[in-house]
């Protein structure tokens, strides 16, 4: 089974207000990227909330994910990455889809490309690239999990993908939402002014 891994924890400082319910195309934020992982065939699919979870919660329509409520996101990223695998964890779980709330333009044929490639390499790590940029999200195979759950919470899961590099397998996609970072007003007014 391959999951997906919604991470919509932090506090947006930078943009002022909740991610998770930004609109794009008629639909949160949060919404956008659970339909697209359901789109694409993920059935089990966790959110992890954190600033503002309940607030969240009751704005957001999130289908079938689960939400995991990150006590300690206030530590970062990698806390709430960590708080997500743990609730994701069963014994047939072979990779997770780890997607950042502030991506909500990646297309359902974009994961789907990127499981088709794990099931055909079993990379333990596979990165979408867009005209030669990494993007998210990025496929975690089971075989990276330890070292995640196991990292100091300051680190950042980058210490492990960079050990893994030689063996990631690097998809080129033409979709240029695996690159737009949405993380303030000016990035925002740019996703949803240009034509896509």
């Amino acid at each position: 089974m391959i999951a997906g891994l919604v991470l919509a924890a932090g506090e947006s400082s930078r943009m002022g207000s909740d991610k998770a319910t930004l609109t794009y195309r008629g639909r949160s934020f949060l919404e956008s990227i659970v339909e697209a992982l359901e789109a694409a065939g993920i059935g089990r699919i966790a959110v992890v909330l954190g600033h503002h979870a309940a607030e969240i919660e009751r704005q957001v329509r999130r289908g079938p994910a689960q939400v995991v409520v990150n006590p300690d996101y206030r530590l970062g990223q990698t806390s709430s990455l960590q708080a997500g695998l743990r609730g994701l964890m069963a014994e047939d779980l072979e990779a997770v889809i780890l997607c950042l709330v502030d991506h909500p333009a990646v297309s359902h044929q974009t994961l789907c490309r990127l499981v088709a490639a794990f099931r055909h390499s079993a990379a333990p790590l596979v990165i979408p690239t867009y005209q030669g940029r990494r993007g998210h999200p990025v496929l975690m195979g089971r075989q990276i999990f330890l070292e995640l759950l196991g990292l100091e919470r300051e680190a950042g899961a980058d210490s492990v993908v960079r050990k893994y590099r030689a063996a990631t397998e690097f998809i080129e996609v033409e979709d240029e939402g695996v690159v737009l970072d949405v993380d303030d007003p000016e990035s925002y007014r740019r996703l949803t002014s240009e034509p896509r």
